[in-house]
């Protein structure tokens, strides 16, 4: 009696190693590097983002001519640039701008992108108009059409967000629309139409929870697009304006001191060389952990 109790208990509860577990892709995710460095690294940039300006009480505005382009030393531990602003406190505060412009982007993207797509792919009718919207969007590189949006918008924080998911969400879009039409043609989803459950239903509570997974996977991705997309913008002086110390404006004021001040644009590169690849670390550690055809390997 008591045995088959505790096997019934493992049945409701089983562990989190089991398959059987709706957090097993967790315990994957705990055993894989890659995915596990990649966390650290967006974790120690989001501790960065919330606290990494109050570490320093130098204003990373403040122009200091009497230090110009100052190597790294004790009092300034990264070097100055060529108006003596000290490169590690602009480095914290460019964090919170990455922040702030990835997050932003990535939300809106997914948000914007899984509307269309979920439209486009369950609703046969809206499909060739959408997509061919989604097609003429990207035949243009998301460099250049968020440029473009730049230069009709200006500079700023939210042009920038704005231009960066204008430019990624005709990809999402594309990848949820082929999302659901698989999902479309289960059992499943035709049984719940055939009892009658409205469109609405059908999309909120089969196809759109079905295809998590594939949500989560890109939004990483997303979120490194959008730091490239933001720094390329910056270097070229497209995207938020000079006078904010984002990691882009940091690397375009040194391209022109690489020989007599390289730190000035290595600490910034270095910044968003690591960002970009713990996210990617992140989001393929994401994908062999979420795609339920991996879990058999």
């Amino acid at each position: 009696m008591i045995g088959s109790q505790s096997e019934s208990s493992a049945r409701r509860n089983p562990p989190i190693s089991s398959r059987s577990s709706q957090w097993y892709w967790f315990w994957l995710l705990l055993h894989n590097p890659g995915a596990v460095a990649g966390a650290l690294v967006v974790l120690a940039m989001l501790i960065l983002a919330f606290v990494g300006p109050a570490l320093t009480s130098v204003d990373p505005l403040k122009v200091d001519m009497y230090a110009r382009i100052e190597p790294p030393s004790v009092k300034y531990l990264l070097g100055t640039d060529r108006l003596g602003r000290d490169i590690l406190a602009r480095l914290l505060h460019g964090t919170r701008i990455t922040l702030i412009v990835g997050l932003g982007t990535t939300m809106a993207t997914t948000v914007v992108g899984s509307l269309i797509g979920l439209a486009a792919g369950y609703f046969g009718a809206l499909d060739p108009i959408m997509m061919r919207v989604m097609d003429g969007l990207m035949a243009f590189p998301s460099m250049m059409l968020a440029i473009a949006i730049m230069a009709v918008r200006g500079p700023g924080v939210g042009n920038v967000i704005f231009a960066v998911t204008v430019s990624s969400t005709p990809r999402l879009a594309r990848l949820v629309r082929g999302q659901v039409l698989t999902i479309r043609a289960r059992d499943y989803v035709l049984a719940a139409r055939s009892i009658g459950a409205s469109p609405w239903h059908i999309v909120m509570k089969h196809i759109l929870p079905n295809s998590t997974s594939v949500l989560i996977v890109r939004a990483s991705f997303n979120f490194a697009v959008a730091v490239l997309v933001e720094a390329g913008m910056s270097f070229l002086g497209a995207g938020v304006p000079p006078q904010i110390p984002a990691w882009g404006n940091m690397l375009q004021e040194g391209v022109h001191l690489l020989r007599v001040a390289p730190w000035v644009s290595i600490f910034p590169g270095l910044m968003i060389t690591t960002t970009v690849l713990g996210l990617n670390l992140l989001g393929d550690g994401l994908r062999d952990c979420l795609d339920p055809y991996l879990y058999g390997r």
